[in-house]
């Protein structure tokens, strides 16, 4: 009794996948993050393209419009429009494959922080890092809510007269010298 050619391919098909599996799975070791890390898995070269294979043609009306909305001078010649549109094309082409990329699944990034234990510890708001503060607080009323004691802080910055460095003033105003025709222009 002989398979069918289609049956003996998939069957064929089937064993492959498993055997890829079993080969994959037993002879690599568990991965970490710096043997993931320590090999490039692409290139920005790779996504660029090349420059004979244009995706979408930008013409010169399309990039003096770019320009016009960037507040940027139009090029002078052709030559720097032509150098121009090639960046454009190039810098396009790279975010279409930017946007190319599954991202179905991964959480966007909300906060970038060290947790490491380190910098878990160092964050961490415990009893002892509230200690001072607390011992700051009185007892109040009755039911003995804490209350925050405030200090009177003496330090020469509040004792200081910001009048003392203005060359001229009238009683607690500094007095700003302008010429009387700018003055008369400025307002009209």
């Amino acid at each position: 009794m002989s398979i069918c050619a289609p049956c003996r391919a998939a069957i064929r098909q089937a064993f492959r996948i498993q055997i890829i599996a079993k080969r994959a799975s037993s002879t690599n070791p568990p991965s970490t993050a710096h043997t993931i890390l320590s090999k490039p898995s692409w290139s920005v070269r790779s996504h660029l393209g090349s420059a004979d294979s244009p995706s979408e043609k930008i013409s010169s009306a399309q990039l003096n419009h770019l320009l016009r909305l960037a507040a940027l001078p139009p090029p002078r010649d052709k030559a720097e429009e032509d150098s121009m549109i090639e960046t454009l094309q190039s810098q396009l082409r790279f975010v279409r494959a930017v946007q190319r990329v599954e991202t179905t699944g991964v959480e966007p990034l909300r906060a970038i922080r060290d947790e490491t234990e380190q910098g878990t510890r160092e964050n961490t708001v415990s009893l002892d890092t509230l200690k001072t503060l607390l011992d700051e607080e009185a007892l109040v009323g009755h039911y003995k809510r804490s209350r925050r004691v405030r200090t009177k802080l003496d330090s020469e910055a509040e004792n200081w007269d910001p009048l003392s460095t203005a060359s001229k003033k009238a009683g607690r105003f500094f007095v700003v010298q302008s010429n009387k025709k700018n003055a008369d222009e400025g307002s009209g």
